[in-house]
């Protein structure tokens, strides 16, 4: 599923406002210990975010790369501008930046993907954020996920991922080194007891 899917979609799919958790199984590196958010889903196919992968880029590198500063400026931003977290959300267009964030921003871009989440991929809510004016929960993401028709749900028959209700706390908490297991301990599933032969709920 594109981009452009979810914009122009209408109905809301089984595994639209899921968390996928991949399973100890996961042969795709892309795609091993992740937790992802699912944006988007229909006979179309599906499209989210990886919301437990790091990213080397800061929101300074973002602003310089995208001339909203010089590098040879002094470098001024609001302390959450400055902190501003940026992950990496697939493997698929990999160099464009996408912003989860809490309903309380919109513009005319941004896309409602749950009754408390949207997604704005301008740079409207990029200089929002560094002028410390944007939402007040929000993460950029760099690259996107995406499925074919029928892809996830075969994926997700075959014990390759678990799914779940997405917890909203966990989609912008910052600490992204055991938001894995957290997302398992939200399920009632200890990691380390975790097989690769195990069901989805």
């Amino acid at each position: 599923m594109s981009l452009s899917t979810l914009k122009n979609r209408r109905e809301r799919g089984f595994f639209d406002g899921q968390f996928l958790i991949a399973m100890p199984g996961m042969e795709d590196r892309n795609f091993a210990r992740t937790v992802i958010y699912i944006c988007a889903h229909s006979d179309a196919g599906a499209m989210g975010f990886v919301i437990n992968r790091p990213q080397s880029l800061t929101f300074t590198d973002v602003l310089q790369h995208l001339d909203m500063i010089k590098q040879e400026e002094p470098i001024v931003l609001p302390q959450r501008a400055r902190d501003f977290p940026i992950q990496t959300g697939g493997p698929v267009e990999s160099g464009r930046g996408f912003v989860l964030h809490s309903d309380d921003y919109a513009s005319d871009s941004s896309i409602p993907v749950s009754d408390d989440i949207c997604l704005t991929a301008t740079l409207d809510i990029v200089r929002a954020i560094s002028k410390g004016a944007g939402p007040k929960r929000a993460t950029m993401l760099l690259g996107y996920s995406s499925w074919a028709a029928g892809q996830l749900e075969n994926e997700v028959a075959n014990n390759g991922w678990l799914t779940c209700p997405a917890n909203e706390e966990l989609i912008f908490d910052r600490n992204l080194d055991d938001k894995y297991e957290r997302a398992l301990a939200g399920m009632g599933i200890n990691a380390a007891m975790l097989s690769a032969e195990a069901g989805h709920a």
